[in-house]
This record gives structure tokens, sequence and C-alpha cells, in this order.
């Protein structure tokens, strides 16, 4: 009986100890939240690496550390050393101490580098969905921050003149450049599928990248503009929330704050969409010239970014010539009086403008626009006088004057004699007189009725001068006859 029991026993009846065998199978665990497969070496080959590299993000790290280069590890485990170099690029660093964190800082410049070097080699089209969207994470952490104050904000000081004011340059360039290369080579890597990256690079994260324009930093703002330039021409499905974004910056820049350090950017980026608008031009583009584009000509900082705000109007008229009368009345409206300089940025836009218009567009507004620049041929500041008097060498110009000199000429006369007559200013002297002689030998008749027509109101104007000066004579001498006689204030009521 007792050896019936035993041989039950040992045949599996009771408890028994694992084997060592047994005790080295894969058990799974939450390490952070994330589910890591650990696998001892002694069985590794019963999960497939794929399985371990892409399933889900490594666990995060709490210090920047040393990684293995891509080229050091087997085509396999590159991706899962992708997400892990990624989490040592989401580290900060004090960019304002030199002294802290130097090798830490230097591991994450390297680490940008390689994965720079990576994106550009073609690795967009095979790194996965998961490793797409931890690197946005990551660049978005790098990027999106707050700006630093500009140099009049809190300081109770007079803002100064932003031409004159030294650039900000942001301290922590040497990682903010390499990661905006990062995100470029993704957005204009050909291998980089439209369909996943706009998963990642949506509405939010343009309008993130849109604040960033209000850096003061020159270089951040030249790789901002050229990396949206690529996402508006990459992502379709973008384009008119980009356009109604920039918008919303320029009414706020007009209407509001009259400060912004990219406005010449985003319009460096709206002449290029500009000029691929198909014809006949939508209603939309129309209104952004009339809302937009001509009433940035009012701001007091104009010269920062009035070549590019002249490109993006030019465009207008060469693509439609109809706007140009709109563009000209537009110029007109908001016509500097007091200020010599943006006087001067008119008349050279102008000038342009005007080389794009059309005989019939001119006809339209050429009593107003020649009214104005009899104004400026007259002025005091020898340089509008001067850039005014320049018109004058551009053929295309003196064709559409020479069409339309029996309206124009009456208009501006009386300003061409003036400047012979009084002008100060000697080369303005010579311009003018260049211009008399255009127009005599253009039409003898007409500069002769002109010539009449100034003489006999000058002639008026001088009787009625004397006529005047006579009658003030009149009055001093009956008040001097009352004070001799009486010698008593009178009180004249009416």
């Amino acid at each position: 009986f007792l050896l019936a029991m035993f041989k039950k026993i040992m045949k599996g009846g009771g408890h028994k100890k694992p084997s060592k065998s047994e005790s080295n199978e894969p058990s799974s665990y939450n390490l952070g939240g994330s589910n890591v497969v650990v696998s001892h070496a002694s069985r590794g080959a019963l999960v497939p690496p794929s399985q371990v590299t892409t399933a889900t993000p490594p666990p995060p790290i709490t210090s920047v550390t040393p990684l293995p280069l891509f080229r050091d590890v087997p085509v396999s485990e590159r991706q899962a050393l992708f997400l892990r170099k990624l989490q040592n690029c989401c580290f900060h660093f004090d960019f304002t101490d030199t002294t802290k964190n130097v090798r830490e800082k230097e591991i994450k410049r390297q680490t940008l580098l390689e994965l720079v070097d990576f994106i550009q080699s073609g690795a967009s089209k095979i790194i996965s969905e998961l490793c797409q969207e931890e690197m946005i994470k990551m660049v978005s952490l790098n990027l999106f921050r707050c700006l630093p104050p500009a140099s009049h904000e809190n300081t109770g000081q007079e803002p100064a003149d932003p031409e004159e004011e030294e650039p900000y340059l942001e301290p922590s360039w040497p990682h903010l450049q390499l990661v905006y290369e990062l995100l470029l080579r993704y957005v204009v890597s050909t291998d980089t599928d439209t369909k996943v990256a706009k998963r990642y690079i949506d509405h939010s994260f343009v309008l993130k990248l849109l604040d960033l324009f209000d850096s003061e930093d020159p270089r951040e703002r030249e790789y901002l503009k050229t990396i949206l330039h690529r996402i508006y021409g990459k992502f379709m499905v973008h384009r008119p929330f980009i356009r109604k974004a920039i918008n919303n910056i320029f009414y706020r820049f007009i209407y509001e704050t009259e400060r912004h350090g990219g406005i010449g950017e985003l319009l460096e980026i709206l002449g290029s969409i500009i000029n691929g608008f198909a014809l006949p031009m939508k209603e939309e583009h129309k209104l952004f010239l009339i809302r937009v584009l001509i009433p940035l000509h009012k701001p007091k900082p104009i010269a920062i970014y009035h070549q590019q705000l002249s490109y993006c109007i030019v465009q207008f008229v060469e693509k439609d010539y109809k706007l140009a009368d709109t563009v000209i009345r537009g110029l007109l409206k908001y016509w500097p009086v007091t200020n010599c300089t943006k006087e001067n940025l008119f008349l050279q836009e102008l000038e342009e403008v005007l080389e794009a218009t059309q005989p019939v567009e001119f006809q339209r507004c050429m009593v107003p626009l020649f009214q104005q620049i009899a104004r400026c041929l007259n002025s005091s500041h020898f340089q509008v006088a001067e850039r005014a008097l320049f018109l004058w060498n551009n053929e295309h110009i003196v064709g559409l004057i020479a069409q339309n000199r029996s309206v124009i000429l009456p208009i501006i006369y009386p300003a061409l004699e003036k400047n012979v007559q009084s002008h100060w200013n000697q080369a303005v002297h010579g311009l003018t007189a260049n211009i008399k002689k255009m127009f005599m030998e253009m039409d003898p008749e007409l500069f002769e009725e002109c010539q009449r027509q100034y003489e006999e109101k000058q002639a008026k104007s001088k009787e009625v001068e004397e006529q005047r000066q006579f009658t003030w004579k009149r009055l001093a001498e009956a008040a001097a006859e009352r004070d001799g006689v009486g010698g008593e204030d009178y009180m004249i009521t009416s």
C-alpha cells in the first residue's frame, strides 16, 4: 500500500517546484505606464525584434544619456534607438549660463545632428507612425515657448524705432536651429506621407508656428518662413486655414499693436502664394488685397516690410490689370502727410504699380493721382520732389501721360512753374526744366494754353492781393483818424 502511494505522488499528484528552465519564461511588466515585454537573453529568440521596438514608446528617461550611433546597431533596432534619441532631445537647459550642463548640452546637440542626418538619408519612408508622432512632440517641446518680451515692454520706456533696435539673438539657437532643420527635412522629404504627417502637423501646430513669427531673432524667422512655405505647398488641406491665420496676424498689427517682428517674412510667403493664384481671381483674394495689403501702408514701421508689401501689391496688378485703379486709390488714401521717408517709399511703389497699369485703368484715377504728384513736386524735402520728378524717366509712364496730357498738364503745370521760380534745390530746378521742355515739344499749343491760364491766374491773384492790401491800408488810416479825434476806446458789437 505504501509503495502504491509513493508512486502516485511521484507521477505529479502533488505540488512541484518549478524547474530552472521554466523560471526563464518571458513576463510582462508595466514600466512608466507602458507595457514593455521583457525577454531574457537566453529566450530572446522567442520574441521577434519588430514587436519589441515598434509596439510602444520606450520608458521615460530621467537624464540625457549617450546612445550608440544608428550605424552601430542592426536595422531592426534603429526605430527603437530613434525613439530613445528623441527622448534625449526633450530635455531643456539654461543657455543663459554657459557653464551649466555642458556635457548634457553637447550630447543633445550631437543627438539632434544624428536625427537630422537620419531623416535626410531617406529614413522617413521606413520610420513608423509612432516615430513620426514622437518626433513632432519633441519638436513642439523645443520650439513652442513663451518668447521674451520686446525691449520696450515692461520697462516704462517709450518704444524705440524698430529699424534702430538691435535684434535679440536667442541664446539656445545652437539647439533650436537643429530642431528647425529636423522639422524642415521631415516636411520637404519626398518620403514623408502627407496623409500620415497631417495628423501631427495639424491646425494647432500651424498656429503655434505662426506665433513664433514674432520672434526678434531674424535667424529663427528665416527658418519659420521656409518651413511654413513648405507646409503650405505640401499640405493642400491646410491652405485656407493658413491664409486666414496670417490675415488675423495682419489685422492685429494694423489696428491694434503696430508691433510685430515677422510681418516682412509673412509677406514674403504671401508674395509666392499670390504668384500662384489662378485666373480669374477668387473674390477671397481680392478682399485680401483691399482689407489687408492696402491698409498695411498705414502703420509707422512700414519701412521694415515695404519691399515685400510692394512686391505683393504689384503681383496683384500684374495678375489682374483691373485692380490698378483700386490699388492707386488705396495708396492715395494712406498717403503720408509729414513723413518724407514714407512718402519716398510710396512714390517708389507707385512707379512699379503704374508700370503694370493699362491706359483704361490709368484714366480712372489720373486726376486725384496727379493732384497728389503735383503736391510732391513742390515738396520742400528735395528727395521727395526729386523722386516725383523721376517718374518722367519711365517710358511706360511717359506714354500714359502723353496719351492724357490734356488732363494732366493743366493739373501739374502750376507746380512745375513754382519749382522753376522758387525751389531752393538746384537738382529739382534742372529736372523740372527738362519736364517742361518735354511737354513743350509734346504739344506746343497745349503748353502755351496752360502757360496763358497760369499767367492769368497769377495776375488775378496779384490783383486780389493788391485789393486786400488796399483795404487793410484804408482800415488802418480810419483807425488812426479815430484815435486822433476822440482818443477813446470803442467796442464794436454786431
